[in-house]
């Protein structure tokens, strides 16, 4: 003879908590008490030592700067003087009367250092240049122009 057995939840009707104890527990997503570290205060000793290796989990720590910083991305004079062809051919350098004249963001830099020895002339323009790369330029009989005012 078969049996046939009800539902558990058929015979849970009329029982407010369903045999998980107390009418709080589980709620689903609000029974959790938060999210991540939460609930890590007075009470929470279990979640105490993962707070005390967090040496930046209470309190502010340093400062926003106001002012917007500008990526510096530099060259070497003596990497543009080695490299002087490959730009030729791509456009990224023209000369002119004797000099070679270039864009320094258009090579993708915007500051020009003074490493290296150089023996041409070059017509640069750039944001920012170091005294060095400036007087390196003008001792080989060429000079830097666009810089910006504060260096």
């Amino acid at each position: 003879m078969t049996f046939n057995k009800r539902k558990k939840n058929t015979r849970q009707r009329g029982h407010m908590t369903h045999g998980w104890g107390a009418k709080k527990k589980h709620r689903g997503k609000g029974h959790q008490g938060g999210a991540g570290m939460a609930g890590t205060g007075k009470r929470a000793d279990s979640k105490k030592p993962s707070i005390w290796k967090d040496k930046h989990y209470f309190g502010k720590f340093g400062f926003v700067s106001k002012t917007p910083k500008v990526k510096i991305n530099a060259v070497n004079i003596s990497y543009i003087e080695q490299h002087i062809n490959k730009f030729l051919s791509g456009n990224l350098i023209k000369k002119e009367d004797g000099f070679y004249s270039l864009e320094l963001e258009k090579l993708g830099f915007n500051k020009l250092l003074g490493d290296g020895r150089i023996s041409t002339k070059f017509r640069i323009k750039a944001p920012y240049a170091s005294k060095s790369a400036v007087e390196k330029v003008k001792r080989a009989g060429g000079e830097v122009t666009g810089l910006a005012e504060a260096q």
